[in-house]
C-alpha cells in the first residue's frame, strides 16, 4: 500500500493521532495532534519521515490541542477543519482549562476546507468530506486507493460520535454517516478518533447505532 500510517493515542482522552505517509517521498502529514507534541515528533522521526502539515479532522481539544504548537514550532500548515468549527478553535484555550489538559493555542488555519476538496501528502491524494454532526466543521479524510478513511469521532467501532456538545446535531451526524461514509464501500477500514479500526461494512452489519442503515 503506497499511503502508510500509524495511529498514536495521546492525551488522557487517548485520541488516535494517525501520521499518515506517501512511501515513494517519506513525506508526512500528520491528523488530529491532539496534546504531546514532542511524543509525535519522536514517533515521527522513528518512523523516519517529514512531516509536511498538519491535517484537523474537527477542533475539539482532544484532536487540535497540540495542531498550534506544533505549526508555530515547525512552520507546518495547519490544513481543516471546516470553518464550522471556528469558534471551537478560538475556544481552544477554554477548552483546556475545562477538561484539565496544558494549555492550548489558538490558530488560524492556512486552509479551510469544503465537501470534495483534496489535500495531497507527496504522491498521494485523499478526498475531503465534510460529515457534521459531531462537530458543525468535521471533516474526514478518505483514501480510496489505500481503502482507508481517517474519520475523527463521526464513527467509532459499535458507536457513533456524541451529539450533546455544542454544534452537535444527532441526525445531521447520522445522514453523514450513512450518505457519506457508507458509499466508501463496505472494505474500506475507517481509523476512528477514539478506539480501534473497523470497516463501515461491519458496521453497517452490526453498530447499534447504524447497523441497518444505508443511506
Amino acid at each position: 500500500m503506497p499511503l502508510h500510517y500509524q495511529a498514536v493515542p495521546v492525551t488522557p482522552f487517548q485520541q488516535n493521532c494517525s501520521i499518515v505517509w506517501c512511501d515513494a517521498t517519506m513525506d508526512a502529514a500528520v491528523i488530529d495532534p491532539g496534546g504531546e507534541v514532542e511524543r509525535l515528533k519522536a514517533a515521527a522521526q522513528a518512523l523516519g519521515v517529514t512531516v509536511k502539515a498538519i491535517w484537523l479532522t474537527h477542533a475539539h481539544i482532544d484532536h487540535a490541542g497540540g495542531a498550534g504548537q506544533w505549526a508555530r514550532e515547525d512552520g507546518l500548515p495547519i490544513i481543516g477543519p471546516h470553518q464550522g468549527d471556528q469558534f471551537w478553535i478560538t475556544g481552544l484555550p477554554q477548552q483546556s482549562a475545562m477538561f484539565g489538559f496544558p494549555p492550548a493555542e489558538t490558530f488560524t488555519p492556512t486552509r479551510w476546507l469544503e465537501d470534495g476538496d483534496e489535500v495531497t501528502v507527496g504522491q498521494q491524494t485523499l478526498t475531503v468530506r465534510h460529515c457534521p454532526g459531531h462537530t458543525p466543521g468535521h471533516v474526514v479524510f478518505h483514501s480510496a486507493a489505500a481503502q482507508r478513511c481517517f474519520v475523527g469521532d463521526v464513527l467509532f467501532a459499535g458507536s457513533i460520535g456524541r451529539t450533546d456538545f455544542p454544534g452537535g446535531h444527532h441526525e445531521t451526524l447520522i445522514r453523514s454517516i450513512t450518505e457519506r461514509l457508507w458509499p466508501m464501500g463496505d472494505d474500506t477500514v475507517f481509523i476512528p478518533g477514539h478506539g480501534p479500526e473497523s470497516t463501515f461494512g461491519e458496521e453497517k452489519r452490526t453498530n447499534p447505532f447504524v447497523g441497518g442503515r444505508y443511506g
